[in-house]
């Protein structure tokens, strides 16, 4: 620890200030003078590129998110592609909000989160103070006991649990509240998590956090029948080493990637998420499979699932694996599982009360 002195010549400790990357997380070793710290520097040429990108994204928006609606009706297909590039950092937060529709229902629910916070009360804030600290732990923000980024998002997640109640509080929540937290204020995050389950655009995702999880189980026997179609030798592979998505991709669907993946890459499936919908998931989950799958159909059990849960960093480069993920297409195929499965549910219905109208 480097020292100061005091007007009296008392030394005193000067804490060392820890390296962090462009996003907060603390770096996990200090390159200092190998030839390698330069790598990751942006060159000017890169840089003006972004600054190019960031103006294309300005005049798109307006002030505030004001031309928002008004170019994505002209353009759609315009936006979606520039969605699918990245969505500039410095911008993310304001149009996270604008796509997932949020904004919306921050403006027609004033004072609603104080409410929330301040006043109600929830049977889950034990739960959700004991999992506080196990969210992004190493991210700067979050780092500090009972510090701004822990309160925040302790107060996002109990105001949900009051807000939804039949929902509550399940832990993988407090990632994706998290993340929201980062590019955005506390009463923005809440009111984009609500959007997120509720379905103020696509598809609900409560299904993902009320008990039983069961829209996580449907989601996987869909992503383990597509693997089974659009890679049969991978999934004759699982079958005969006795391996299902619930024992790897679970965390995919609950935290939308934002759970043990790259952070950079993280961001990228998000603005598309926010964007599409809950297919880009399907999409990235069987990109990487496709990816790694000659290695991975050579593996016995144990190498298999470490495998499966330690992607190689070419796996998960968004520049890699986008592109790959865009060109499996699941939509149609999806929506016909989901029809077969409504049917299987109503028969029973019918059976057992067959003059119910």
């Amino acid at each position: 620890m480097e020292k100061k002195t005091t007007d009296d010549g008392e030394p005193v400790p000067v804490p060392v200030i820890a390296p962090v990357d462009r996003f907060g997380f603390l770096k996990q070793q200090e390159l200092g003078n190998s030839p390698h710290r330069f790598i990751k520097t942006r060159s000017s040429t890169k840089y003006e590129k972004e600054e190019r990108r960031v103006t294309k994204w300005r005049k798109m928006i307006g002030a505030g998110g004001s031309d928002w609606k008004h170019y994505v009706r002209r353009k759609p297909h315009v936006v979606k592609r520039r969605i699918r590039k990245g969505i500039p950092d410095c911008l993310r937060g304001l149009v996270w909000q604008l796509i997932s529709g949020s904004r919306d229902l921050l403006l027609m629910n004033p004072g609603v989160y104080e409410q929330l916070v301040v006043y109600e009360t929830s049977a889950s804030e034990l739960d959700i103070i004991r999992d506080i600290s196990r969210t992004f732990p190493s991210h700067v923000f979050f780092q500090k006991r009972h510090g701004p980024g822990q309160r925040s998002l302790y107060n996002v997640l109990k105001a949900y649990s009051v807000y939804d109640r039949d929902v509550g509080y399940v832990q993988g929540m407090g990632f994706v509240a998290g993340l929201l937290l980062l590019y955005m204020s506390e009463e923005d995050a809440f009111w984009l998590l609500v959007a997120l389950l509720k379905g103020a655009v696509h598809s609900p995702m409560e299904g993902l956090y009320q008990a039983g999880l069961p829209l996580v189980q449907r989601y996987l026997l869909q992503f383990d029948q597509l693997v089974r179609e659009l890679m049969p030798k991978l999934g004759e592979h699982f079958t005969q080493e006795m391996i299902n998505p619930s024992m790897y991709a679970s965390q995919w669907f609950i935290t939308v990637f934002s759970y043990s993946f790259p952070f950079h890459s993280a961001l990228r499936i998000w603005d598309v998420f926010l964007a599409e919908g809950i297919n880009i998931v399907f999409k990235v989950g069987l990109a990487l499979l496709k990816h790694c799958h000659d290695d991975l159909v050579k593996l016995p059990f144990e190498e298999l699932m470490h495998a499966l849960r330690n992607f190689p960093e070419d796996a998960m480069d968004p520049d890699t694996l986008l592109p790959l993920a865009y060109s499996i297409k699941v939509a149609k195929r999806l929506e016909e599982m989901k029809q077969d499965g409504e049917k299987t549910v109503a028969k029973p219905a019918q059976t057992t009360n067959p003059v119910q109208q």
